[in-house]
């Protein structure tokens, strides 16, 4: 890592010093959560549209980091007398300016690519395909926002050969900023399409800003058959002489001439310098062989030898774009991230395994690191100081470089000289009750031991991803006033999508509240690990002392539980314990009336038991315009009933009373905070476009038949058929969640892109579906519902709503969790 000290970057960015101290600075931070090293590591205090990072200096100077970039100081600033803060105007300007300058130290080849999608795969191929003549340094993952490519830049050391980078934009403007940053000497344009379109006119606009990037390239790689690329290049003079094109339909110095498909591989056939030459990859699909193209061009302008390249092409592994996380043997949870092992991305899932607080024990199985000409012995004392500092419990070594270096890890420890070896060995170490990650590069064949390590169920999953679910936080938290406070919803399971898992990344995410229904629920996610507080939604008074010992705060709806609550904390000997009182405006169903109101004020006035949390009220149909005359009178009463009781306490109490639909349409009324429930899931009637499905229901195909016209498909032969056709089988039926209203022709599913209606009654394990018009074969994949095919649109069909399809999805569907 870089090592600059305090003073030099204070100059560097144009800050003022405050601060007595010069500590040598190795690690940039701009997040809270992804502290290493406090004692090296400078604070960005960042400031976005929905996050301000002066609100953690704080918690980070408890952590004991003591040097921060901040555009204002801390008021209490005689709290941080040991600290170095460096004043600027603008932090994100500082941490690009400092990577900037740490950029041109560097006289080294250096790629750069943007593009609509494929960025990160060609990267990551690039890498793959070069990595065993240089050492290279790439971006994390897909760092390449306007904070991801400096923090990426920052991993230039003095040994790096070759970098490789990517860049995204998303609004006019930014890419110049990124330009400046990279200073990239070779280009690689993927592509454009409608990604991140919003805030561009059309297409064109937004790749001339794309463009910008390569602006002082020596060279740049793209495809002419994207016709706006193609003719922003001829008309620029920048770039005259200085491209590397390829092309399917016109003449270009990659000409593709072929593309033959087989069930695993393609044969790409192509002329270059008037020669045909050809390559094979392992892969059919028509994004990843536009991928390898721009590799195969990229790899001929540095003039490989096409033997040599088709040589590695035949290698080239998938990139696993995020991590997997699902239910693994005895109580475990499992992460799979097996496609790569390097100390980036190894610390990115570290960080990812400390938040599954389900677990006490933390595991991680780690194979040899394969990083060309690096200092072994130094790697993995990094390694090992790293896994030390993440408090991992026990570290499982697989390969013979890391099995060498055992003596630098000093926690519980084993190792094996390969996988094979650790197969035969997994019965002997009981793996039970702790949190798995898996971190390999793709020749260990890690996918092996994933397959003895996770729990076995059968083959219809819930797959969610908890990406979307960060996305729909952070766009309701878009929605909101500064100071308003969320409330997560994670009832019922999380709607269906897993208790624990999705409270752990809420908590991750610093939501201010999680809501359950019940003890039991708020039980379960304290002994996971969860601090974030909880409210109860319906406490029952047997449950009382449990709530107190696990420390979750009550909804109190009716003299009769307030009244057992107050008795049950002065049995406990419990004094000012945080309440929440429901007030009932118009739903009718829980809450205090506008009668309760004065007697209600009498018995909490005062009260030494209780300390009142909030007040809050339901809206009975925020999402139906048709009866917002009814919800404004509901505003109205929540004003009058909870003003009466604020007035009588004399300290401050949280109001709120819009849900999912309400914080959409009713930014008005968000008081204090608001409760988050199903929008978290991407479901929304006015903000579809802008939300990100979540869940995903796939099963796959256990048996085809070709049935006659005069044949009938399943119980009471309710499936009549109006000529021959081809039934599939799926194991997914209504003990899974699937709804039995659906069967019949009402309901249908995807299978390999196309619809295929559901024929005959749902039964309790399967169901069938005609696939007559679909090419489809056992084992491929069916989607029952998922991105393209959003479960409001199941819902719909049902004559329901989204909430009982989720939240029917039966517990005997594994739940497998994505996050990139």
């Amino acid at each position: 890592m870089p090592n600059y000290n305090i003073v030099e970057i204070s100059k560097i960015i144009n800050g003022k010093l405050t601060g007595d101290v010069n500590p040598g600075i190795r690690y940039l931070l701009i997040d809270s959560r992804t502290l290493f090293s406090p004692e090296e590591s400078l604070f960005f205090a960042i400031v976005g549209e929905r996050h301000d990072g002066h609100n953690f200096i704080q918690e980070l100077f408890n952590k004991g980091v003591r040097n921060f970039v901040v555009s204002s100081l801390p008021v209490n600033s005689d709290e941080y007398a040991d600290c170095n803060f460096i004043l600027v105007e603008n932090t994100l300007k500082a941490l690009q300016g400092i990577c900037a300058y740490h950029r041109k130290k560097f006289k080294i080849p250096v790629i750069g690519i943007t593009g609509s999608n494929g960025k990160t795969i060609v990267k990551e191929w690039l890498y793959q395909l070069l990595s065993q003549d240089k050492n290279i340094a790439r971006s994390p993952k897909s760092f390449n926002s306007q904070v991801g490519v400096p923090l990426s830049v920052w991993l230039l050391d003095d040994k790096t050969e070759l970098a490789i980078f990517e860049a995204g934009i998303s609004k006019e403007n930014e890419m110049k900023n990124l330009q400046a940053i990279l200073k990239p000497t070779i280009g690689v344009f993927t592509n454009i399409g409608d990604a991140h379109q919003e805030n561009f006119f059309d297409q064109k606009q937004k790749a001339r800003e794309k463009l910008k990037l390569f602006s002082e390239c020596e060279k740049l790689v793209y495809c002419k058959d994207y016709y706006i690329i193609d003719d922003l290049i001829k008309q620029d003079k920048r770039f005259e002489n200085l491209v590397f094109s390829w092309s399917l339909k016109y003449p270009a110095d990659l000409y593709i001439m072929i593309i033959r498909k087989d069930k695993t591989e393609s044969v790409i056939t192509g002329k270059y310098k008037q020669k045909e030459i050809k390559i094979t990859i392992p892969f059919t699909d028509d994004a990843s062989i536009e991928n390898a193209i721009h590799c195969w061009a990229m790899m001929l302008y540095l003039t490989y030898p096409n033997d040599e390249i088709q040589l590695r092409m035949q290698k080239l592994s998938p990139v696993a774009m995020r991590l997997e996380l699902k239910a693994g043997i005895n109580n475990c949870t499992l992460i799979n991230d097996y496609y790569n092992s390097d100390l980036n991305s190894l610390n990115i899932a570290l960080d990812f395994l400390n938040q599954q607080h389900q677990h006490a024990k933390k595991t991680l199985i780690l194979s040899d690191i394969l990083q060309i000409g690096a200092d072994i012995k130094k790697l993995y004392h990094d390694v090992a100081e790293l896994i030390k500092k993440k408090n991992i419990y026990q570290v499982i070594g697989i390969g013979p470089a890391i099995t060498k270096q055992a003596t630098s890890f000093t926690i519980r420890k084993k190792f094996f000289a390969s996988t094979n070896e650790f197969l035969n060995s997994i019965s002997n170490l009981q793996f039970r009750d702790e949190a798995i990650l898996l971190k390999g590069a793709r020749l260990f064949e890690f996918e092996k031991i994933s397959e003895v390590l996770q729990q076995k169920t059968h083959n219809t999953v819930l797959e969610i991803n908890l990406n979307a679910l960060v996305h729909n936080l952070n766009f309701f938290r878009s929605l909101l006033k500064p100071g308003a406070k969320i409330m997560a919803m994670v009832k019922a399971f999380s709607y269906g999508s897993g208790m624990y898992e999705i409270a752990n990344v809420l908590q991750y995410q610093k939501v201010d509240y999680l809501a359950v229904a019940y003890i039991d629920e708020g039980v379960e996610l304290r002994k996971a690990g969860i601090s974030v507080p909880i409210l109860v939604m319906d406490p029952e008074s047997h449950g009382f002392e449990l709530m107190l010992e696990y420390n979750m705060e009550p909804e109190l709806y009716s003299f009769k539980i307030l009244n057992a609550f107050i008795d049950a904390l002065k049995r406990a000997g419990m004094k000012g314990f945080p309440i929440h009182l429901k007030l009932d405006t118009g739903m009718r169903r829980l809450g205090f009336l506008k009668d309760d109101i004065t007697s209600l004020i009498e018995l909490i006035k005062d009260n030494q038991y209780l300390t009142v949390k909030s007040v809050f009220s339901h809206l009975v149909a925020s999402d139906e315009p048709v009866h917002d005359k009814f919800t404004r009178l509901q505003f109205r009463r929540f004003e009058d009933f909870s003003n009466r009781i604020l007035k009588v306490l004399d300290y401050p109490v949280l109001r709120h009373i819009l849900n999912s639909s309400g914080i959409e349409r009713f930014p008005d009324s968000q008081y204090d905070m608001v409760r988050l429930g199903i929008g978290l899931y991407g479901v929304s009637a006015i903000n579809r476009n802008k939300l990100e499905n979540v869940s995903a229901l796939k099963t796959c195909i256990s048996q085809i038949k070709k049935i006659t016209a005069s044949d009938t498909v399943g119980y009471s032969r309710n499936g009549q058929l109006r000529k021959s056709s081809v039934i599939a089988t799926i194991p997914v039926g209504y003990a899974d969640g699937l709804d039995r209203r659906l069967g019949n022709g009402v309901g249908r599913v995807m299978v390999k892109g196309w619809f295929a209606p559901i024929v005959g009654n749902i039964c309790m394990d399967m169901c069938m579906i005609d696939i007559t018009n679909v090419d489809a074969a056992e084992g491929d994949e069916v989607i029952v519902f998922g991105d393209n095919y959003r479960i409001s649109e199941l819902a719909e069909q049902m004559g329901t709503i989204p909430y009982e399809v989720l939240t029917s999805i039966s517990r005997r569907v594994k739940r497998v969790y994505f996050h990139e």
